[in-house]
C-alpha cells in the first residue's frame, strides 16, 4: 500500500466569520497524482497553502511528508515539497536569467549570489527546462518571458530540489490555447513518469486535467463535494453540485470536458 504524502484530519480555515475551508478530511498516497476543482471561493487554493506548509488550519490536523504540522520545522519540510503558483511567480526577481531561477531551487532560494552549482545541477537544471520546452529561455531573464514561459519555468524550478510532493495551482490560468494544450501534455507526460513525485493541481476547468492524473477532489463554499478516483468523481451529478449549474460531463481520448445543459 502506497505511503502517504499529505493527511488532513477535520481541517477547518476560518477568517473572522468567514469559514474558507470546512471539515476538510482528505489523503494523499505515494504515486498518485490529484486534480483539485470548485468555482471561485470554494478553498482551492486555501487547500494548496495548507498542503505547502505554509497557512495552518484553524482547526483540525495536517500531516505533510509524515510531519505534522505544528510540531515540525516547516523550514525543513519545504525544500521537500516543490510549489509553482502565481503567488511564487510575483516573488521570482525579473532580472534574473531563468538557469539561474532553477539552479537556486536546489537551495530554496531566490536570486543568486555566490552560491556553487556543480556540473550535474547544471544538467539536471537543463534537461528540466528541456522537458518544459523552455531550453531555448535559459539565458533569457525571467521578466521578459510570456505568461506560458513563466509557468512552464516554474514547474522547472519546483521540481528542481526533486520533491517528493509537487503542488500546481492553476498552471493553466491566463494561457491561450495552444499554451494550454501544450502545457496539458507536458503535465500528462510527467503525470505518467513513476519518477515523478505524488502531485496535486488546482484548476476551475475539467478540460485542463492531464491524462494520467488518477485522483479528484471536488470542493464547493470550503466543503469537500466528492473525492476518490478521478473516473468516479467526474460525473455529471458531482460536477452539477460542485459548480452549481447543471453539466454534462464526457471523457474523449483521456481529456474531460464540461457543458452546461439547456433546460
Amino acid at each position: 500500500m502506497a505511503g502517504e504524502v499529505l493527511q488532513l484530519r477535520g481541517v477547518g480555515v476560518r477568517r473572522g466569520e468567514a469559514a474558507l475551508l470546512r471539515d476538510v478530511t482528505w489523503t494523499v498516497g505515494e504515486g498518485e497524482r490529484w486534480v483539485v476543482v470548485g468555482p471561485n471561493g470554494a478553498g482551492k487554493t486555501t487547500l494548496l497553502q495548507i498542503a505547502s506548509s505554509f497557512l495552518h488550519p484553524t482547526e483540525g490536523s495536517v500531516e505533510i511528508l509524515e510531519e505534522e504540522l505544528g510540531r515540525t520545522d516547516v523550514f525543513e519540510l519545504r525544500p521537500r515539497i516543490g510549489i509553482a503558483s502565481s503567488a511564487m511567480a510575483e516573488k521570482m526577481p525579473p532580472g534574473e536569467k531563468v538557469i539561474d531561477l532553477v539552479l537556486t531551487a536546489s537551495y530554496a532560494i531566490l536570486g543568486r549570489w555566490r552560491e556553487e552549482y556543480d556540473s550535474t545541477d547544471v544538467a539536471r537544471a537543463v534537461r528540466l527546462l528541456d522537458a518544459m520546452g523552455c531550453s531555448e529561455l535559459i539565458r533569457r531573464t525571467f521578466g521578459t518571458l510570456s505568461e506560458g514561459e513563466r509557468k512552464r519555468v516554474q514547474i522547472a524550478r519546483a521540481l528542481m530540489p526533486d520533491p517528493e510532493l509537487l503542488l500546481l495551482d492553476e498552471p493553466a490560468a491566463g494561457l491561450d490555447l495552444g499554451g494550454r494544450e501544450d502545457l496539458v501534455a507536458r503535465l500528462g507526460a510527467l503525470a505518467d513518469d513513476p519518477a515523478a513525485p505524488a502531485m496535486v493541481m488546482v484548476t476551475h476547468h475539467p478540460e485542463e486535467v492531464p491524462e494520467g492524473f488518477t485522483h479528484a477532489l471536488l470542493l464547493r463554499k470550503g466543503g469537500i463535494v466528492a473525492q476518490g478516483k478521478v473516473d468516479e468523481v467526474f460525473t455529471a451529478e458531482h460536477l452539477t453540485d460542485c459548480f452549481g449549474i447543471p453539466l454534462a460531463v464526457e471523457r474523449q481520448d483521456g481529456r474531460w470536458y464540461a457543458r452546461a445543459v439547456r433546460a
